[in-house]
């Protein structure tokens, strides 16, 4: 990222200061996996507690004095992989996360899986009972431990071990972490052998510099394929871009915008992705969900079509040209093949490309703006929310009007959007930062909205900005008590439940399912409403340490209730809205 977020000084303000006097030197195998935490910046471990990794937990207090790392502690494991997963998206790093053996694992998978979908990276410490069986606890390490605790999750990471030397688990991290923020990033899992991390270390042994075994590796592209591309775009009438996975730099957004405003292209974003070119550019064409008929004219009378490491290229082509391959070349720039292996179909549809370029788009379109002497923007990018027209009527809310009141609401502000529900659409909210909306959890794991929204807010503390996560009321509940980590580190942030009280997605499906049988379409909402008792989503809130507002049923009442929760997140609050709103897309 370009800018400085997360400094020492937009630290969460409250933290579990130790007592008495800190071990000075390592001691311990865990003691060295501090050295290694704090010797590569990782700045957090968030967790929620667990014997088998009870020696860490006494180092990252006793010998690291809870500061760099700090420790987050959350409320389910799950939340804490989607806190450091809302973290990495801000900021592009990895954070630390500990999981409770074989069962804090099976806790984190889903949240693993969004993360690994996202392309995130995130270093996942995990306990492990001793493999020396000899040295087992009665009853409880022996369910505890796992021959290979790492099978669960092999095919949704990108690396893991289960070192079994306090020497090999310094080159085991190491590896892992070069791993995790090495193009293309991912997940990475390393357990910790609980025999490992309490025994005194070999006299003589102390923390080895890792810096020298993690080497830069560049994902750029060849100057021959660079030169390749060039042509083809000079030769191009109407290229069309399409815009995928991006960082959060401003560099990389201003590159976007110089290369498609000097061959006059239009660009398409994929909306479920963070922000990755100005919506509000009259070169915007729309999003790859649902296109809409601007989007299908685009792609249709495109003569070249430059993907930028779009997530689903092959289902968006069909979705466009139906059994018919697009007339127009297509170049791919994207690193994620390297990632497929077959056990999960996130490698999607595939996909048909006349120029596949092996590299990441934030290297390969600098290098080829500087190939066409094209030079970056160097004006500012606009981050203030623009108001735009306000809900009209009265009654309750739709999501849209939810989007335009919000949008009045924080008229002049930098805005972060964490999340957004499945029914948001692009036109409710113009992006004009990569920091104005950081994407989804990509894996569509319900529950994921809250943590992500916490990790992000944290990585975002002291930016200047106005961090805000929309969750439908499923993801709300399930991911809730991920704000009570929020409340307990003064993470200030203001969450919007689009409540509908229903699975109304699922809702629809089941319509769906009954026409198609010619059967009762009235029974839909049957297993689907949150009614009798509706959950009291304020007290869920409360009961979390943050103030909740609402329920909000009228549209006349959304912006006292915004104005409220802002206040609350100004003076260094967690805020929850309970939004009412029609069911329907």
């Amino acid at each position: 990222m370009d800018d400085k977020i997360n400094d020492a000084d937009a630290a969460p303000s409250f933290a579990e200061q130790p007592a008495g006097a800190l071990a000075n030197r390592p001691a311990y195998g865990s003691d060295l996996v501090v050295d290694f935490l704090r010797g590569r910046d990782i700045p957090y471990v968030a967790l929620n507690p667990g014997a088998s990794f009870r020696g860490l937990h006494d180092s990252l207090v006793n010998y690291g004095g809870n500061q760099n790392p700090k420790m987050l502690l959350c409320l389910h494991e799950e939340s804490a992989v989607a806190i450091a997963h809302g973290y990495a998206k801000v900021t592009g790093r990895a954070m630390a996360v500990a999981v409770h053996a074989n069962i804090g694992l099976m806790h984190a998978t889903m949240a693993i899986f969004n993360a690994w979908c996202d392309r995130m990276p995130m270093l996942v410490l995990g306990g492990s009972g001793p493999a020396d069986a000899a040295r087992r606890r009665p009853w409880i390490e022996w369910i505890h431990s796992a021959r290979d605790q790492a099978a669960m999750i092999r095919n949704y990471v990108k690396w893991d071990d289960e070192p079994r030397s306090a020497r090999a688990t310094q080159e085991s991290l190491a590896r892992a972490l070069w791993q995790s923020e090495t193009m293309p990033m991912g997940p990475v899992y390393v357990a910790l052998d609980s025999e490992v991390q309490e025994s005194p270390l070999p006299d003589g042994m102390s923390f080895s510099d890792t810096a020298r075994f993690m080497p830069a590796v560049e994902a750029g592209a060849s100057d021959v394929e660079i030169a390749l591309l060039s042509d083809k775009l000079a030769a191009a009438k109407r290229p069309l871009i399409l815009s995928g996975r991006a960082s959060r730099s401003e560099d990389g957004w201003r590159a976007r915008v110089a290369l498609a405003e000097h061959f006059n292209a239009q660009v398409i974003t994929d909306p479920r992705l963070g922000a990755s070119f100005p919506t509000d550019h009259a070169l915007f064409a729309g999003g790859t969900a649902k296109p809409l008929p601007k989007v299908v004219e685009a792609v249709r009378g495109a003569d070249l079509i430059v993907s930028l490491d779009v997530t689903d290229l092959g289902g968006f082509l069909s979705m466009c040209c139906g059994d018919e391959l697009p007339e127009a070349a297509i170049v791919n720039i994207s690193l994620d093949h390297r990632l497929h292996n077959g056990w999960s179909m996130d490698h999607m549809p595939l996909p048909p490309v006349d120029m596949h370029i092996s590299a990441s788009p934030d290297k390969a379109v600098p290098a080829l703006n500087a190939r066409l002497g094209i030079a970056p923007g160097q004006g500012k990018i606009d981050a203030p929310v623009v108001a735009g027209e306000r809900a009209q009527g009265t009654g309750l809310p739709g999501l849209v009007d939810l989007a335009a009141e919000l949008r009045f609401a924080v008229a002049g502000r930098a805005v972060s959007l964490l999340h957004v529900p499945i029914a948001w659409r692009q036109s409710y909210w113009d992006y004009r930062h990569p920091l104005d909306f950081i994407g989804n959890e990509a894996g569509g794991g319900l529950g994921s909205g809250p943590g992500l929204s916490v990790g992000a807010a944290l990585a975002l503390k002291g930016s200047g900005r106005l961090p805000i996560g929309i969750c439908g009321d499923g993801d709300y509940l399930m991911g809730v008590t991920a704000l009570w980590t929020a409340a307990h580190y003064r993470i200030p942030m203001m969450i919007i439940v689009s409540n509908n009280s229903s699975y109304f997605n699922d809702e629809l499906h089941q319509e769906m399912v009954a026409k198609d049988r010619a059967r009762p379409v009235a029974n839909k909402w049957i297993g689907q409403k949150l009614i009798d008792p509706e959950p009291d989503l304020v007290g869920f809130a409360k009961a979390q340490g943050a103030t909740g507002i609402g329920p909000v049923a009228e549209i006349t009442d959304l912006a006292a209730a915004y104005a409220e929760a802002i206040a609350v997140v100004d003076a260094g609050g967690v805020a929850v809205v309970d939004v009412r709103i029609k069911p329907g897309y």
